[in-house]
């Protein structure tokens, strides 16, 4: 047979659905599970969006469009994305994308050359490392340092990587998978780097408006970034749009340019009537929106304080995303596991508890000597939340 390409073997995956599809089979033999370890909404989406694009499939808009996107839409994202930032876009830093994973591959295709260095975070999506690796990149990790509000960046590791031969970073404030939020210095200090070195940066922007407290800040609108910075938005989290892949690219206009003609070369467009139901979600009624933000703050209040009562768990309230990210290492001690994936098989198998490792996120890094896993609150009811994780906190209780 024909040889595969090489590049193949440096093409990683979003290992989260391995977890899924071992919590599928246990409950396939009959067991409950309670699914912690997606990312998805079980929330629908709003019907003023739907019916915006059953309308726009009535109306005909089944057909091709422009590669970046529709008019209509590229100024409404432009409009709102800026506002939000206190910034100033126009429908030409908006290239249109399905979804917001197609942003990661072309900001990488656009600025980075085989054998440059990228830095991004660890443990992060691991989508990043993945596309850094398959492009012919070097992807160089950043850590963090557990604080009492959650987890700062090492501002100093990421000084030590920068070489001559990076070219970007890749910035995920409002972080997946472990919710971290930059202060407003921490933030100025990537900034600041960004612009000693020369570097471009990606700002994933996912979980903006994913918040219960505070108010989310980008990185774009500090000064002298603008120029350098690729926003990554996406409808899926605010909107409750997971299942129909609609996102954008908010760049610099040299830049958008290149991610217009990639996607005419990738996938043509983004889905024509989708595109009308993306306006309909930004300029329609916004109670949808605050609806479920209170939903998922009540789960996860109810999961912070459970996950917190756990002997040997810890975790901080985190004022945005849906994600939990505890300090397990105690109570793996507690129950005799040295390795956090069968500690997560363990659980299971005995509390139908399924969730993800941070081994799910990246490589670990030298220095980490604590355990961690990851639970999603954005798919599972607040009866069921308590349900579950009192089964968990009964199992590590009875060791």
């Amino acid at each position: 047979m024909p040889q595969l390409a090489n590049r193949l073997e440096r093409l990683g995956t979003e290992t989260a659905f391995s977890v899924a599809q071992a919590a599928a089979a246990w409950k396939a033999k009959g067991n409950t599970v309670y699914p912690f370890h997606l990312g998805d909404i079980n929330i629908p989406t709003a019907p003023h969006i739907v019916e915006a694009m059953n309308q726009a499939i009535s109306d005909g808009y089944t057909g091709y469009c422009p590669g970046p996107g529709i008019p209509q839409l590229r100024e409404a994202l432009a409009e709102d994305v800026g506002s939000r930032r206190g910034m100033e876009f126009t429908a030409d830093n908006v290239v249109v994308m399905t979804g917001g994973k197609p942003v990661i591959t072309k900001f990488l295709q656009t600025v980075m050359n085989p054998g440059q260095e990228v830095l991004y975070p660890n443990p992060g999506f691991p989508i990043y490392e993945s596309q850094i690796e398959y492009l012919g990149g070097t992807a160089v990790p950043y850590g963090y340092a557990p604080t009492e509000s959650g987890f700062a960046i090492d501002i100093e590791k990421i000084r030590a990587s920068i070489t001559k031969n990076t070219v970007a970073i890749i910035y995920n404030d409002l972080q997946n998978p472990i919710s971290a939020e930059s202060t407003d210095e921490e933030r100025e200090a990537v900034a600041q780097l960004a612009q000693e070195h020369n570097l471009w940066v990606l700002s994933d922007e996912a979980y903006f408006e994913t918040r219960y407290e505070g108010s989310s800040k980008s990185i774009a609108a500090l000064p002298g970034m603008a120029e350098r910075t690729v926003i990554l938005y996406t409808f899926s989290k605010k909107f409750a749009m997971t299942g129909s892949r609609l996102g954008c690219a908010v760049a610099p206009t040299e830049i958008a340019n290149v991610m217009s003609k990639l996607n005419t070369n990738d996938e043509s467009c983004t889905t024509h009537y989708v595109q009308w139901a993306g306006i309909s979600a930004l300029r329609g009624p916004q109670e949808p929106v605050q609806e479920m933000l209170d939903t998922l703050k009540e789960r996860r209040d109810v999961a912070c304080e459970i996950l917190n009562s756990i002997p040997g768990f810890s975790v901080a309230v985190p004022q945005s995303t849906f994600y939990l990210f505890p300090d397990v290492t105690d109570a793996m001690e507690r129950k005799g596991f040295t390795a956090v994936g069968d500690f997560a098989t363990a659980a299971l198998e005995a509390t139908g508890v399924s969730f993800c490792t941070r081994e799910h996120f990246g490589r670990r890094l030298p220095d980490e000597d604590r355990q961690y896993i990851r639970l999603a609150y954005s798919g599972i009811e607040t009866d069921a939340i308590r349900e579950g994780l009192g089964r968990l906190r009964e199992w590590i209780e009875a060791a």
